[in-house]
């Protein structure tokens, strides 16, 4: 199909040309979103909810324990509902701990270390408790775990995968937006019953809000093999529609944006941030971003991916912020632009709109 119609049709499953009603809403739409970078996923959701939500009401669907933050695929963090949580690590956690046994074997972390520290964490969190980063390394050391260097981190991860923790409420931070948050039990968190068949039912939510796409996406998204990328391609064969061979999207499932309302009222540029959904989470990335900026724009050799400017459903530039202390305040700028992309006015406005959800009064 035409990379034109291919576009337009992402936009609106991503809900960047119908966006959603509420934070919560465009989480559970889409299912989990890259989130490395703390403040990235929470620009991510913002920008696909209707009505410019501040920072802090982002930051509450956190707070309340409605949102969390967790290594749900490829060893890289994502925010997700945390009633979705245990349904998404059912799928991917077992190959996750496949991919890091190798570090944790080089660390000296075998499973009697991680037994000891899952202990001590649950003992640390009972009673709804909650740890920072800091606190977390420091119940390890009273376990006799040395979590120097990058152990604490690779134990963190090792029992985020096994269900015990995950990343909840901010860490209110003076000096600028909070990048920290608290670690959480997730059995005091609100589940959901497990579904039937945990793959097909992400299968389907992946292609719900990022088709139409194949299985060969779903593949790099999830991280997992080929092959049980297409087994959960045919599991979900009934809630699936093809329209062309290989190429799905969900079939009578509306996205969760309100087209009537917002089609033809949205940005004619949209600021995306670092390793965000639209552009990042497939295999081939040429449907809407030229190969030559892509190359510009990354994954990069140390694995880093570019914010990112969208203009009428293709990727035309890139773009710089900073939430670090004594920087949050100077205003984003773009790096990149295509030639004859964009009007620099409707540019300078999509970067507005960053600078307004980080602004300090924005943050309650």
């Amino acid at each position: 199909m035409l990379d034109r119609s291919l576009a337009a049709q992402r936009m609106r499953a991503h809900l960047l040309s119908a966006p959603a009603a509420t934070v919560t809403d465009a989480a559970a739409h889409m299912l989990a979103v890259q989130a490395q970078e703390f403040w990235a996923g929470r620009w991510a959701l913002a920008t696909r909810t209707e009505g410019a939500p501040t920072l802090g009401r982002v930051d509450a669907a956190f707070d309340d324990g409605t949102l969390v933050r967790a290594w749900t695929q490829r060893g890289t963090l994502h925010v997700v509902r945390a009633v979705d949580l245990p349904a998404l690590l059912a799928v991917t956690a077992e190959r996750q701990e496949r991919a890091a046994a190798g570090i944790l074997r080089g660390l000296a972390v075998d499973d009697a270390v991680l037994r000891a520290a899952e202990r001590a964490a649950r003992a640390a969190l009972a009673g709804r408790a909650r740890l920072t980063r800091a606190e977390f390394a420091g119940v390890l050391r009273a376990a006799r775990i040395d979590p120097a260097g990058s152990r604490g981190n690779h134990i963190l991860s090792a029992l985020a995968l096994r269900g015990v923790l995950a990343f909840g409420p901010v860490v209110p931070r003076a000096d600028g937006p909070t990048r920290d948050q608290y670690l959480v039990a997730v059995d005091d968190l609100a589940a959901r019953p497990m579904p039937a068949d945990p793959l097909a039912e992400m299968f389907v939510g992946y292609i719900r809000s990022h088709g139409p796409a194949r299985a060969e996406d779903f593949r790099w998204w999830a991280g997992l093999p080929i092959g049980i990328a297409r087994r959960a391609a045919q599991a979900a064969a009934d809630s699936l529609s093809e329209m062309e061979p290989g190429l799905f999207t969900a079939a009578g499932t509306p996205v969760a944006g309100r087209a009537s309302e917002t089609e033809g009222v949205v940005p004619p540029v949209h600021a995306l941030p670092p390793f965000d959904e639209y552009y990042l989470s497939y295999a081939d990335r040429t449907a809407v971003c030229d190969p030559g900026l892509a190359a510009r724009i990354g994954p990069t050799a140390n694995g880093q991916v570019a914010p990112v400017l969208v203009a009428a459903g293709r990727v035309v530039g890139t773009w710089r912020h900073s939430v670090a202390a004594g920087r949050h305040h100077l205003p984003p700028e773009p790096v990149i632009v295509a030639d004859g992309a964009s009007p620099a006015s409707d540019i300078a406005d999509a970067l507005a709109r960053v600078s307004r959800f980080f602004s300090p009064r924005n943050a309650s």
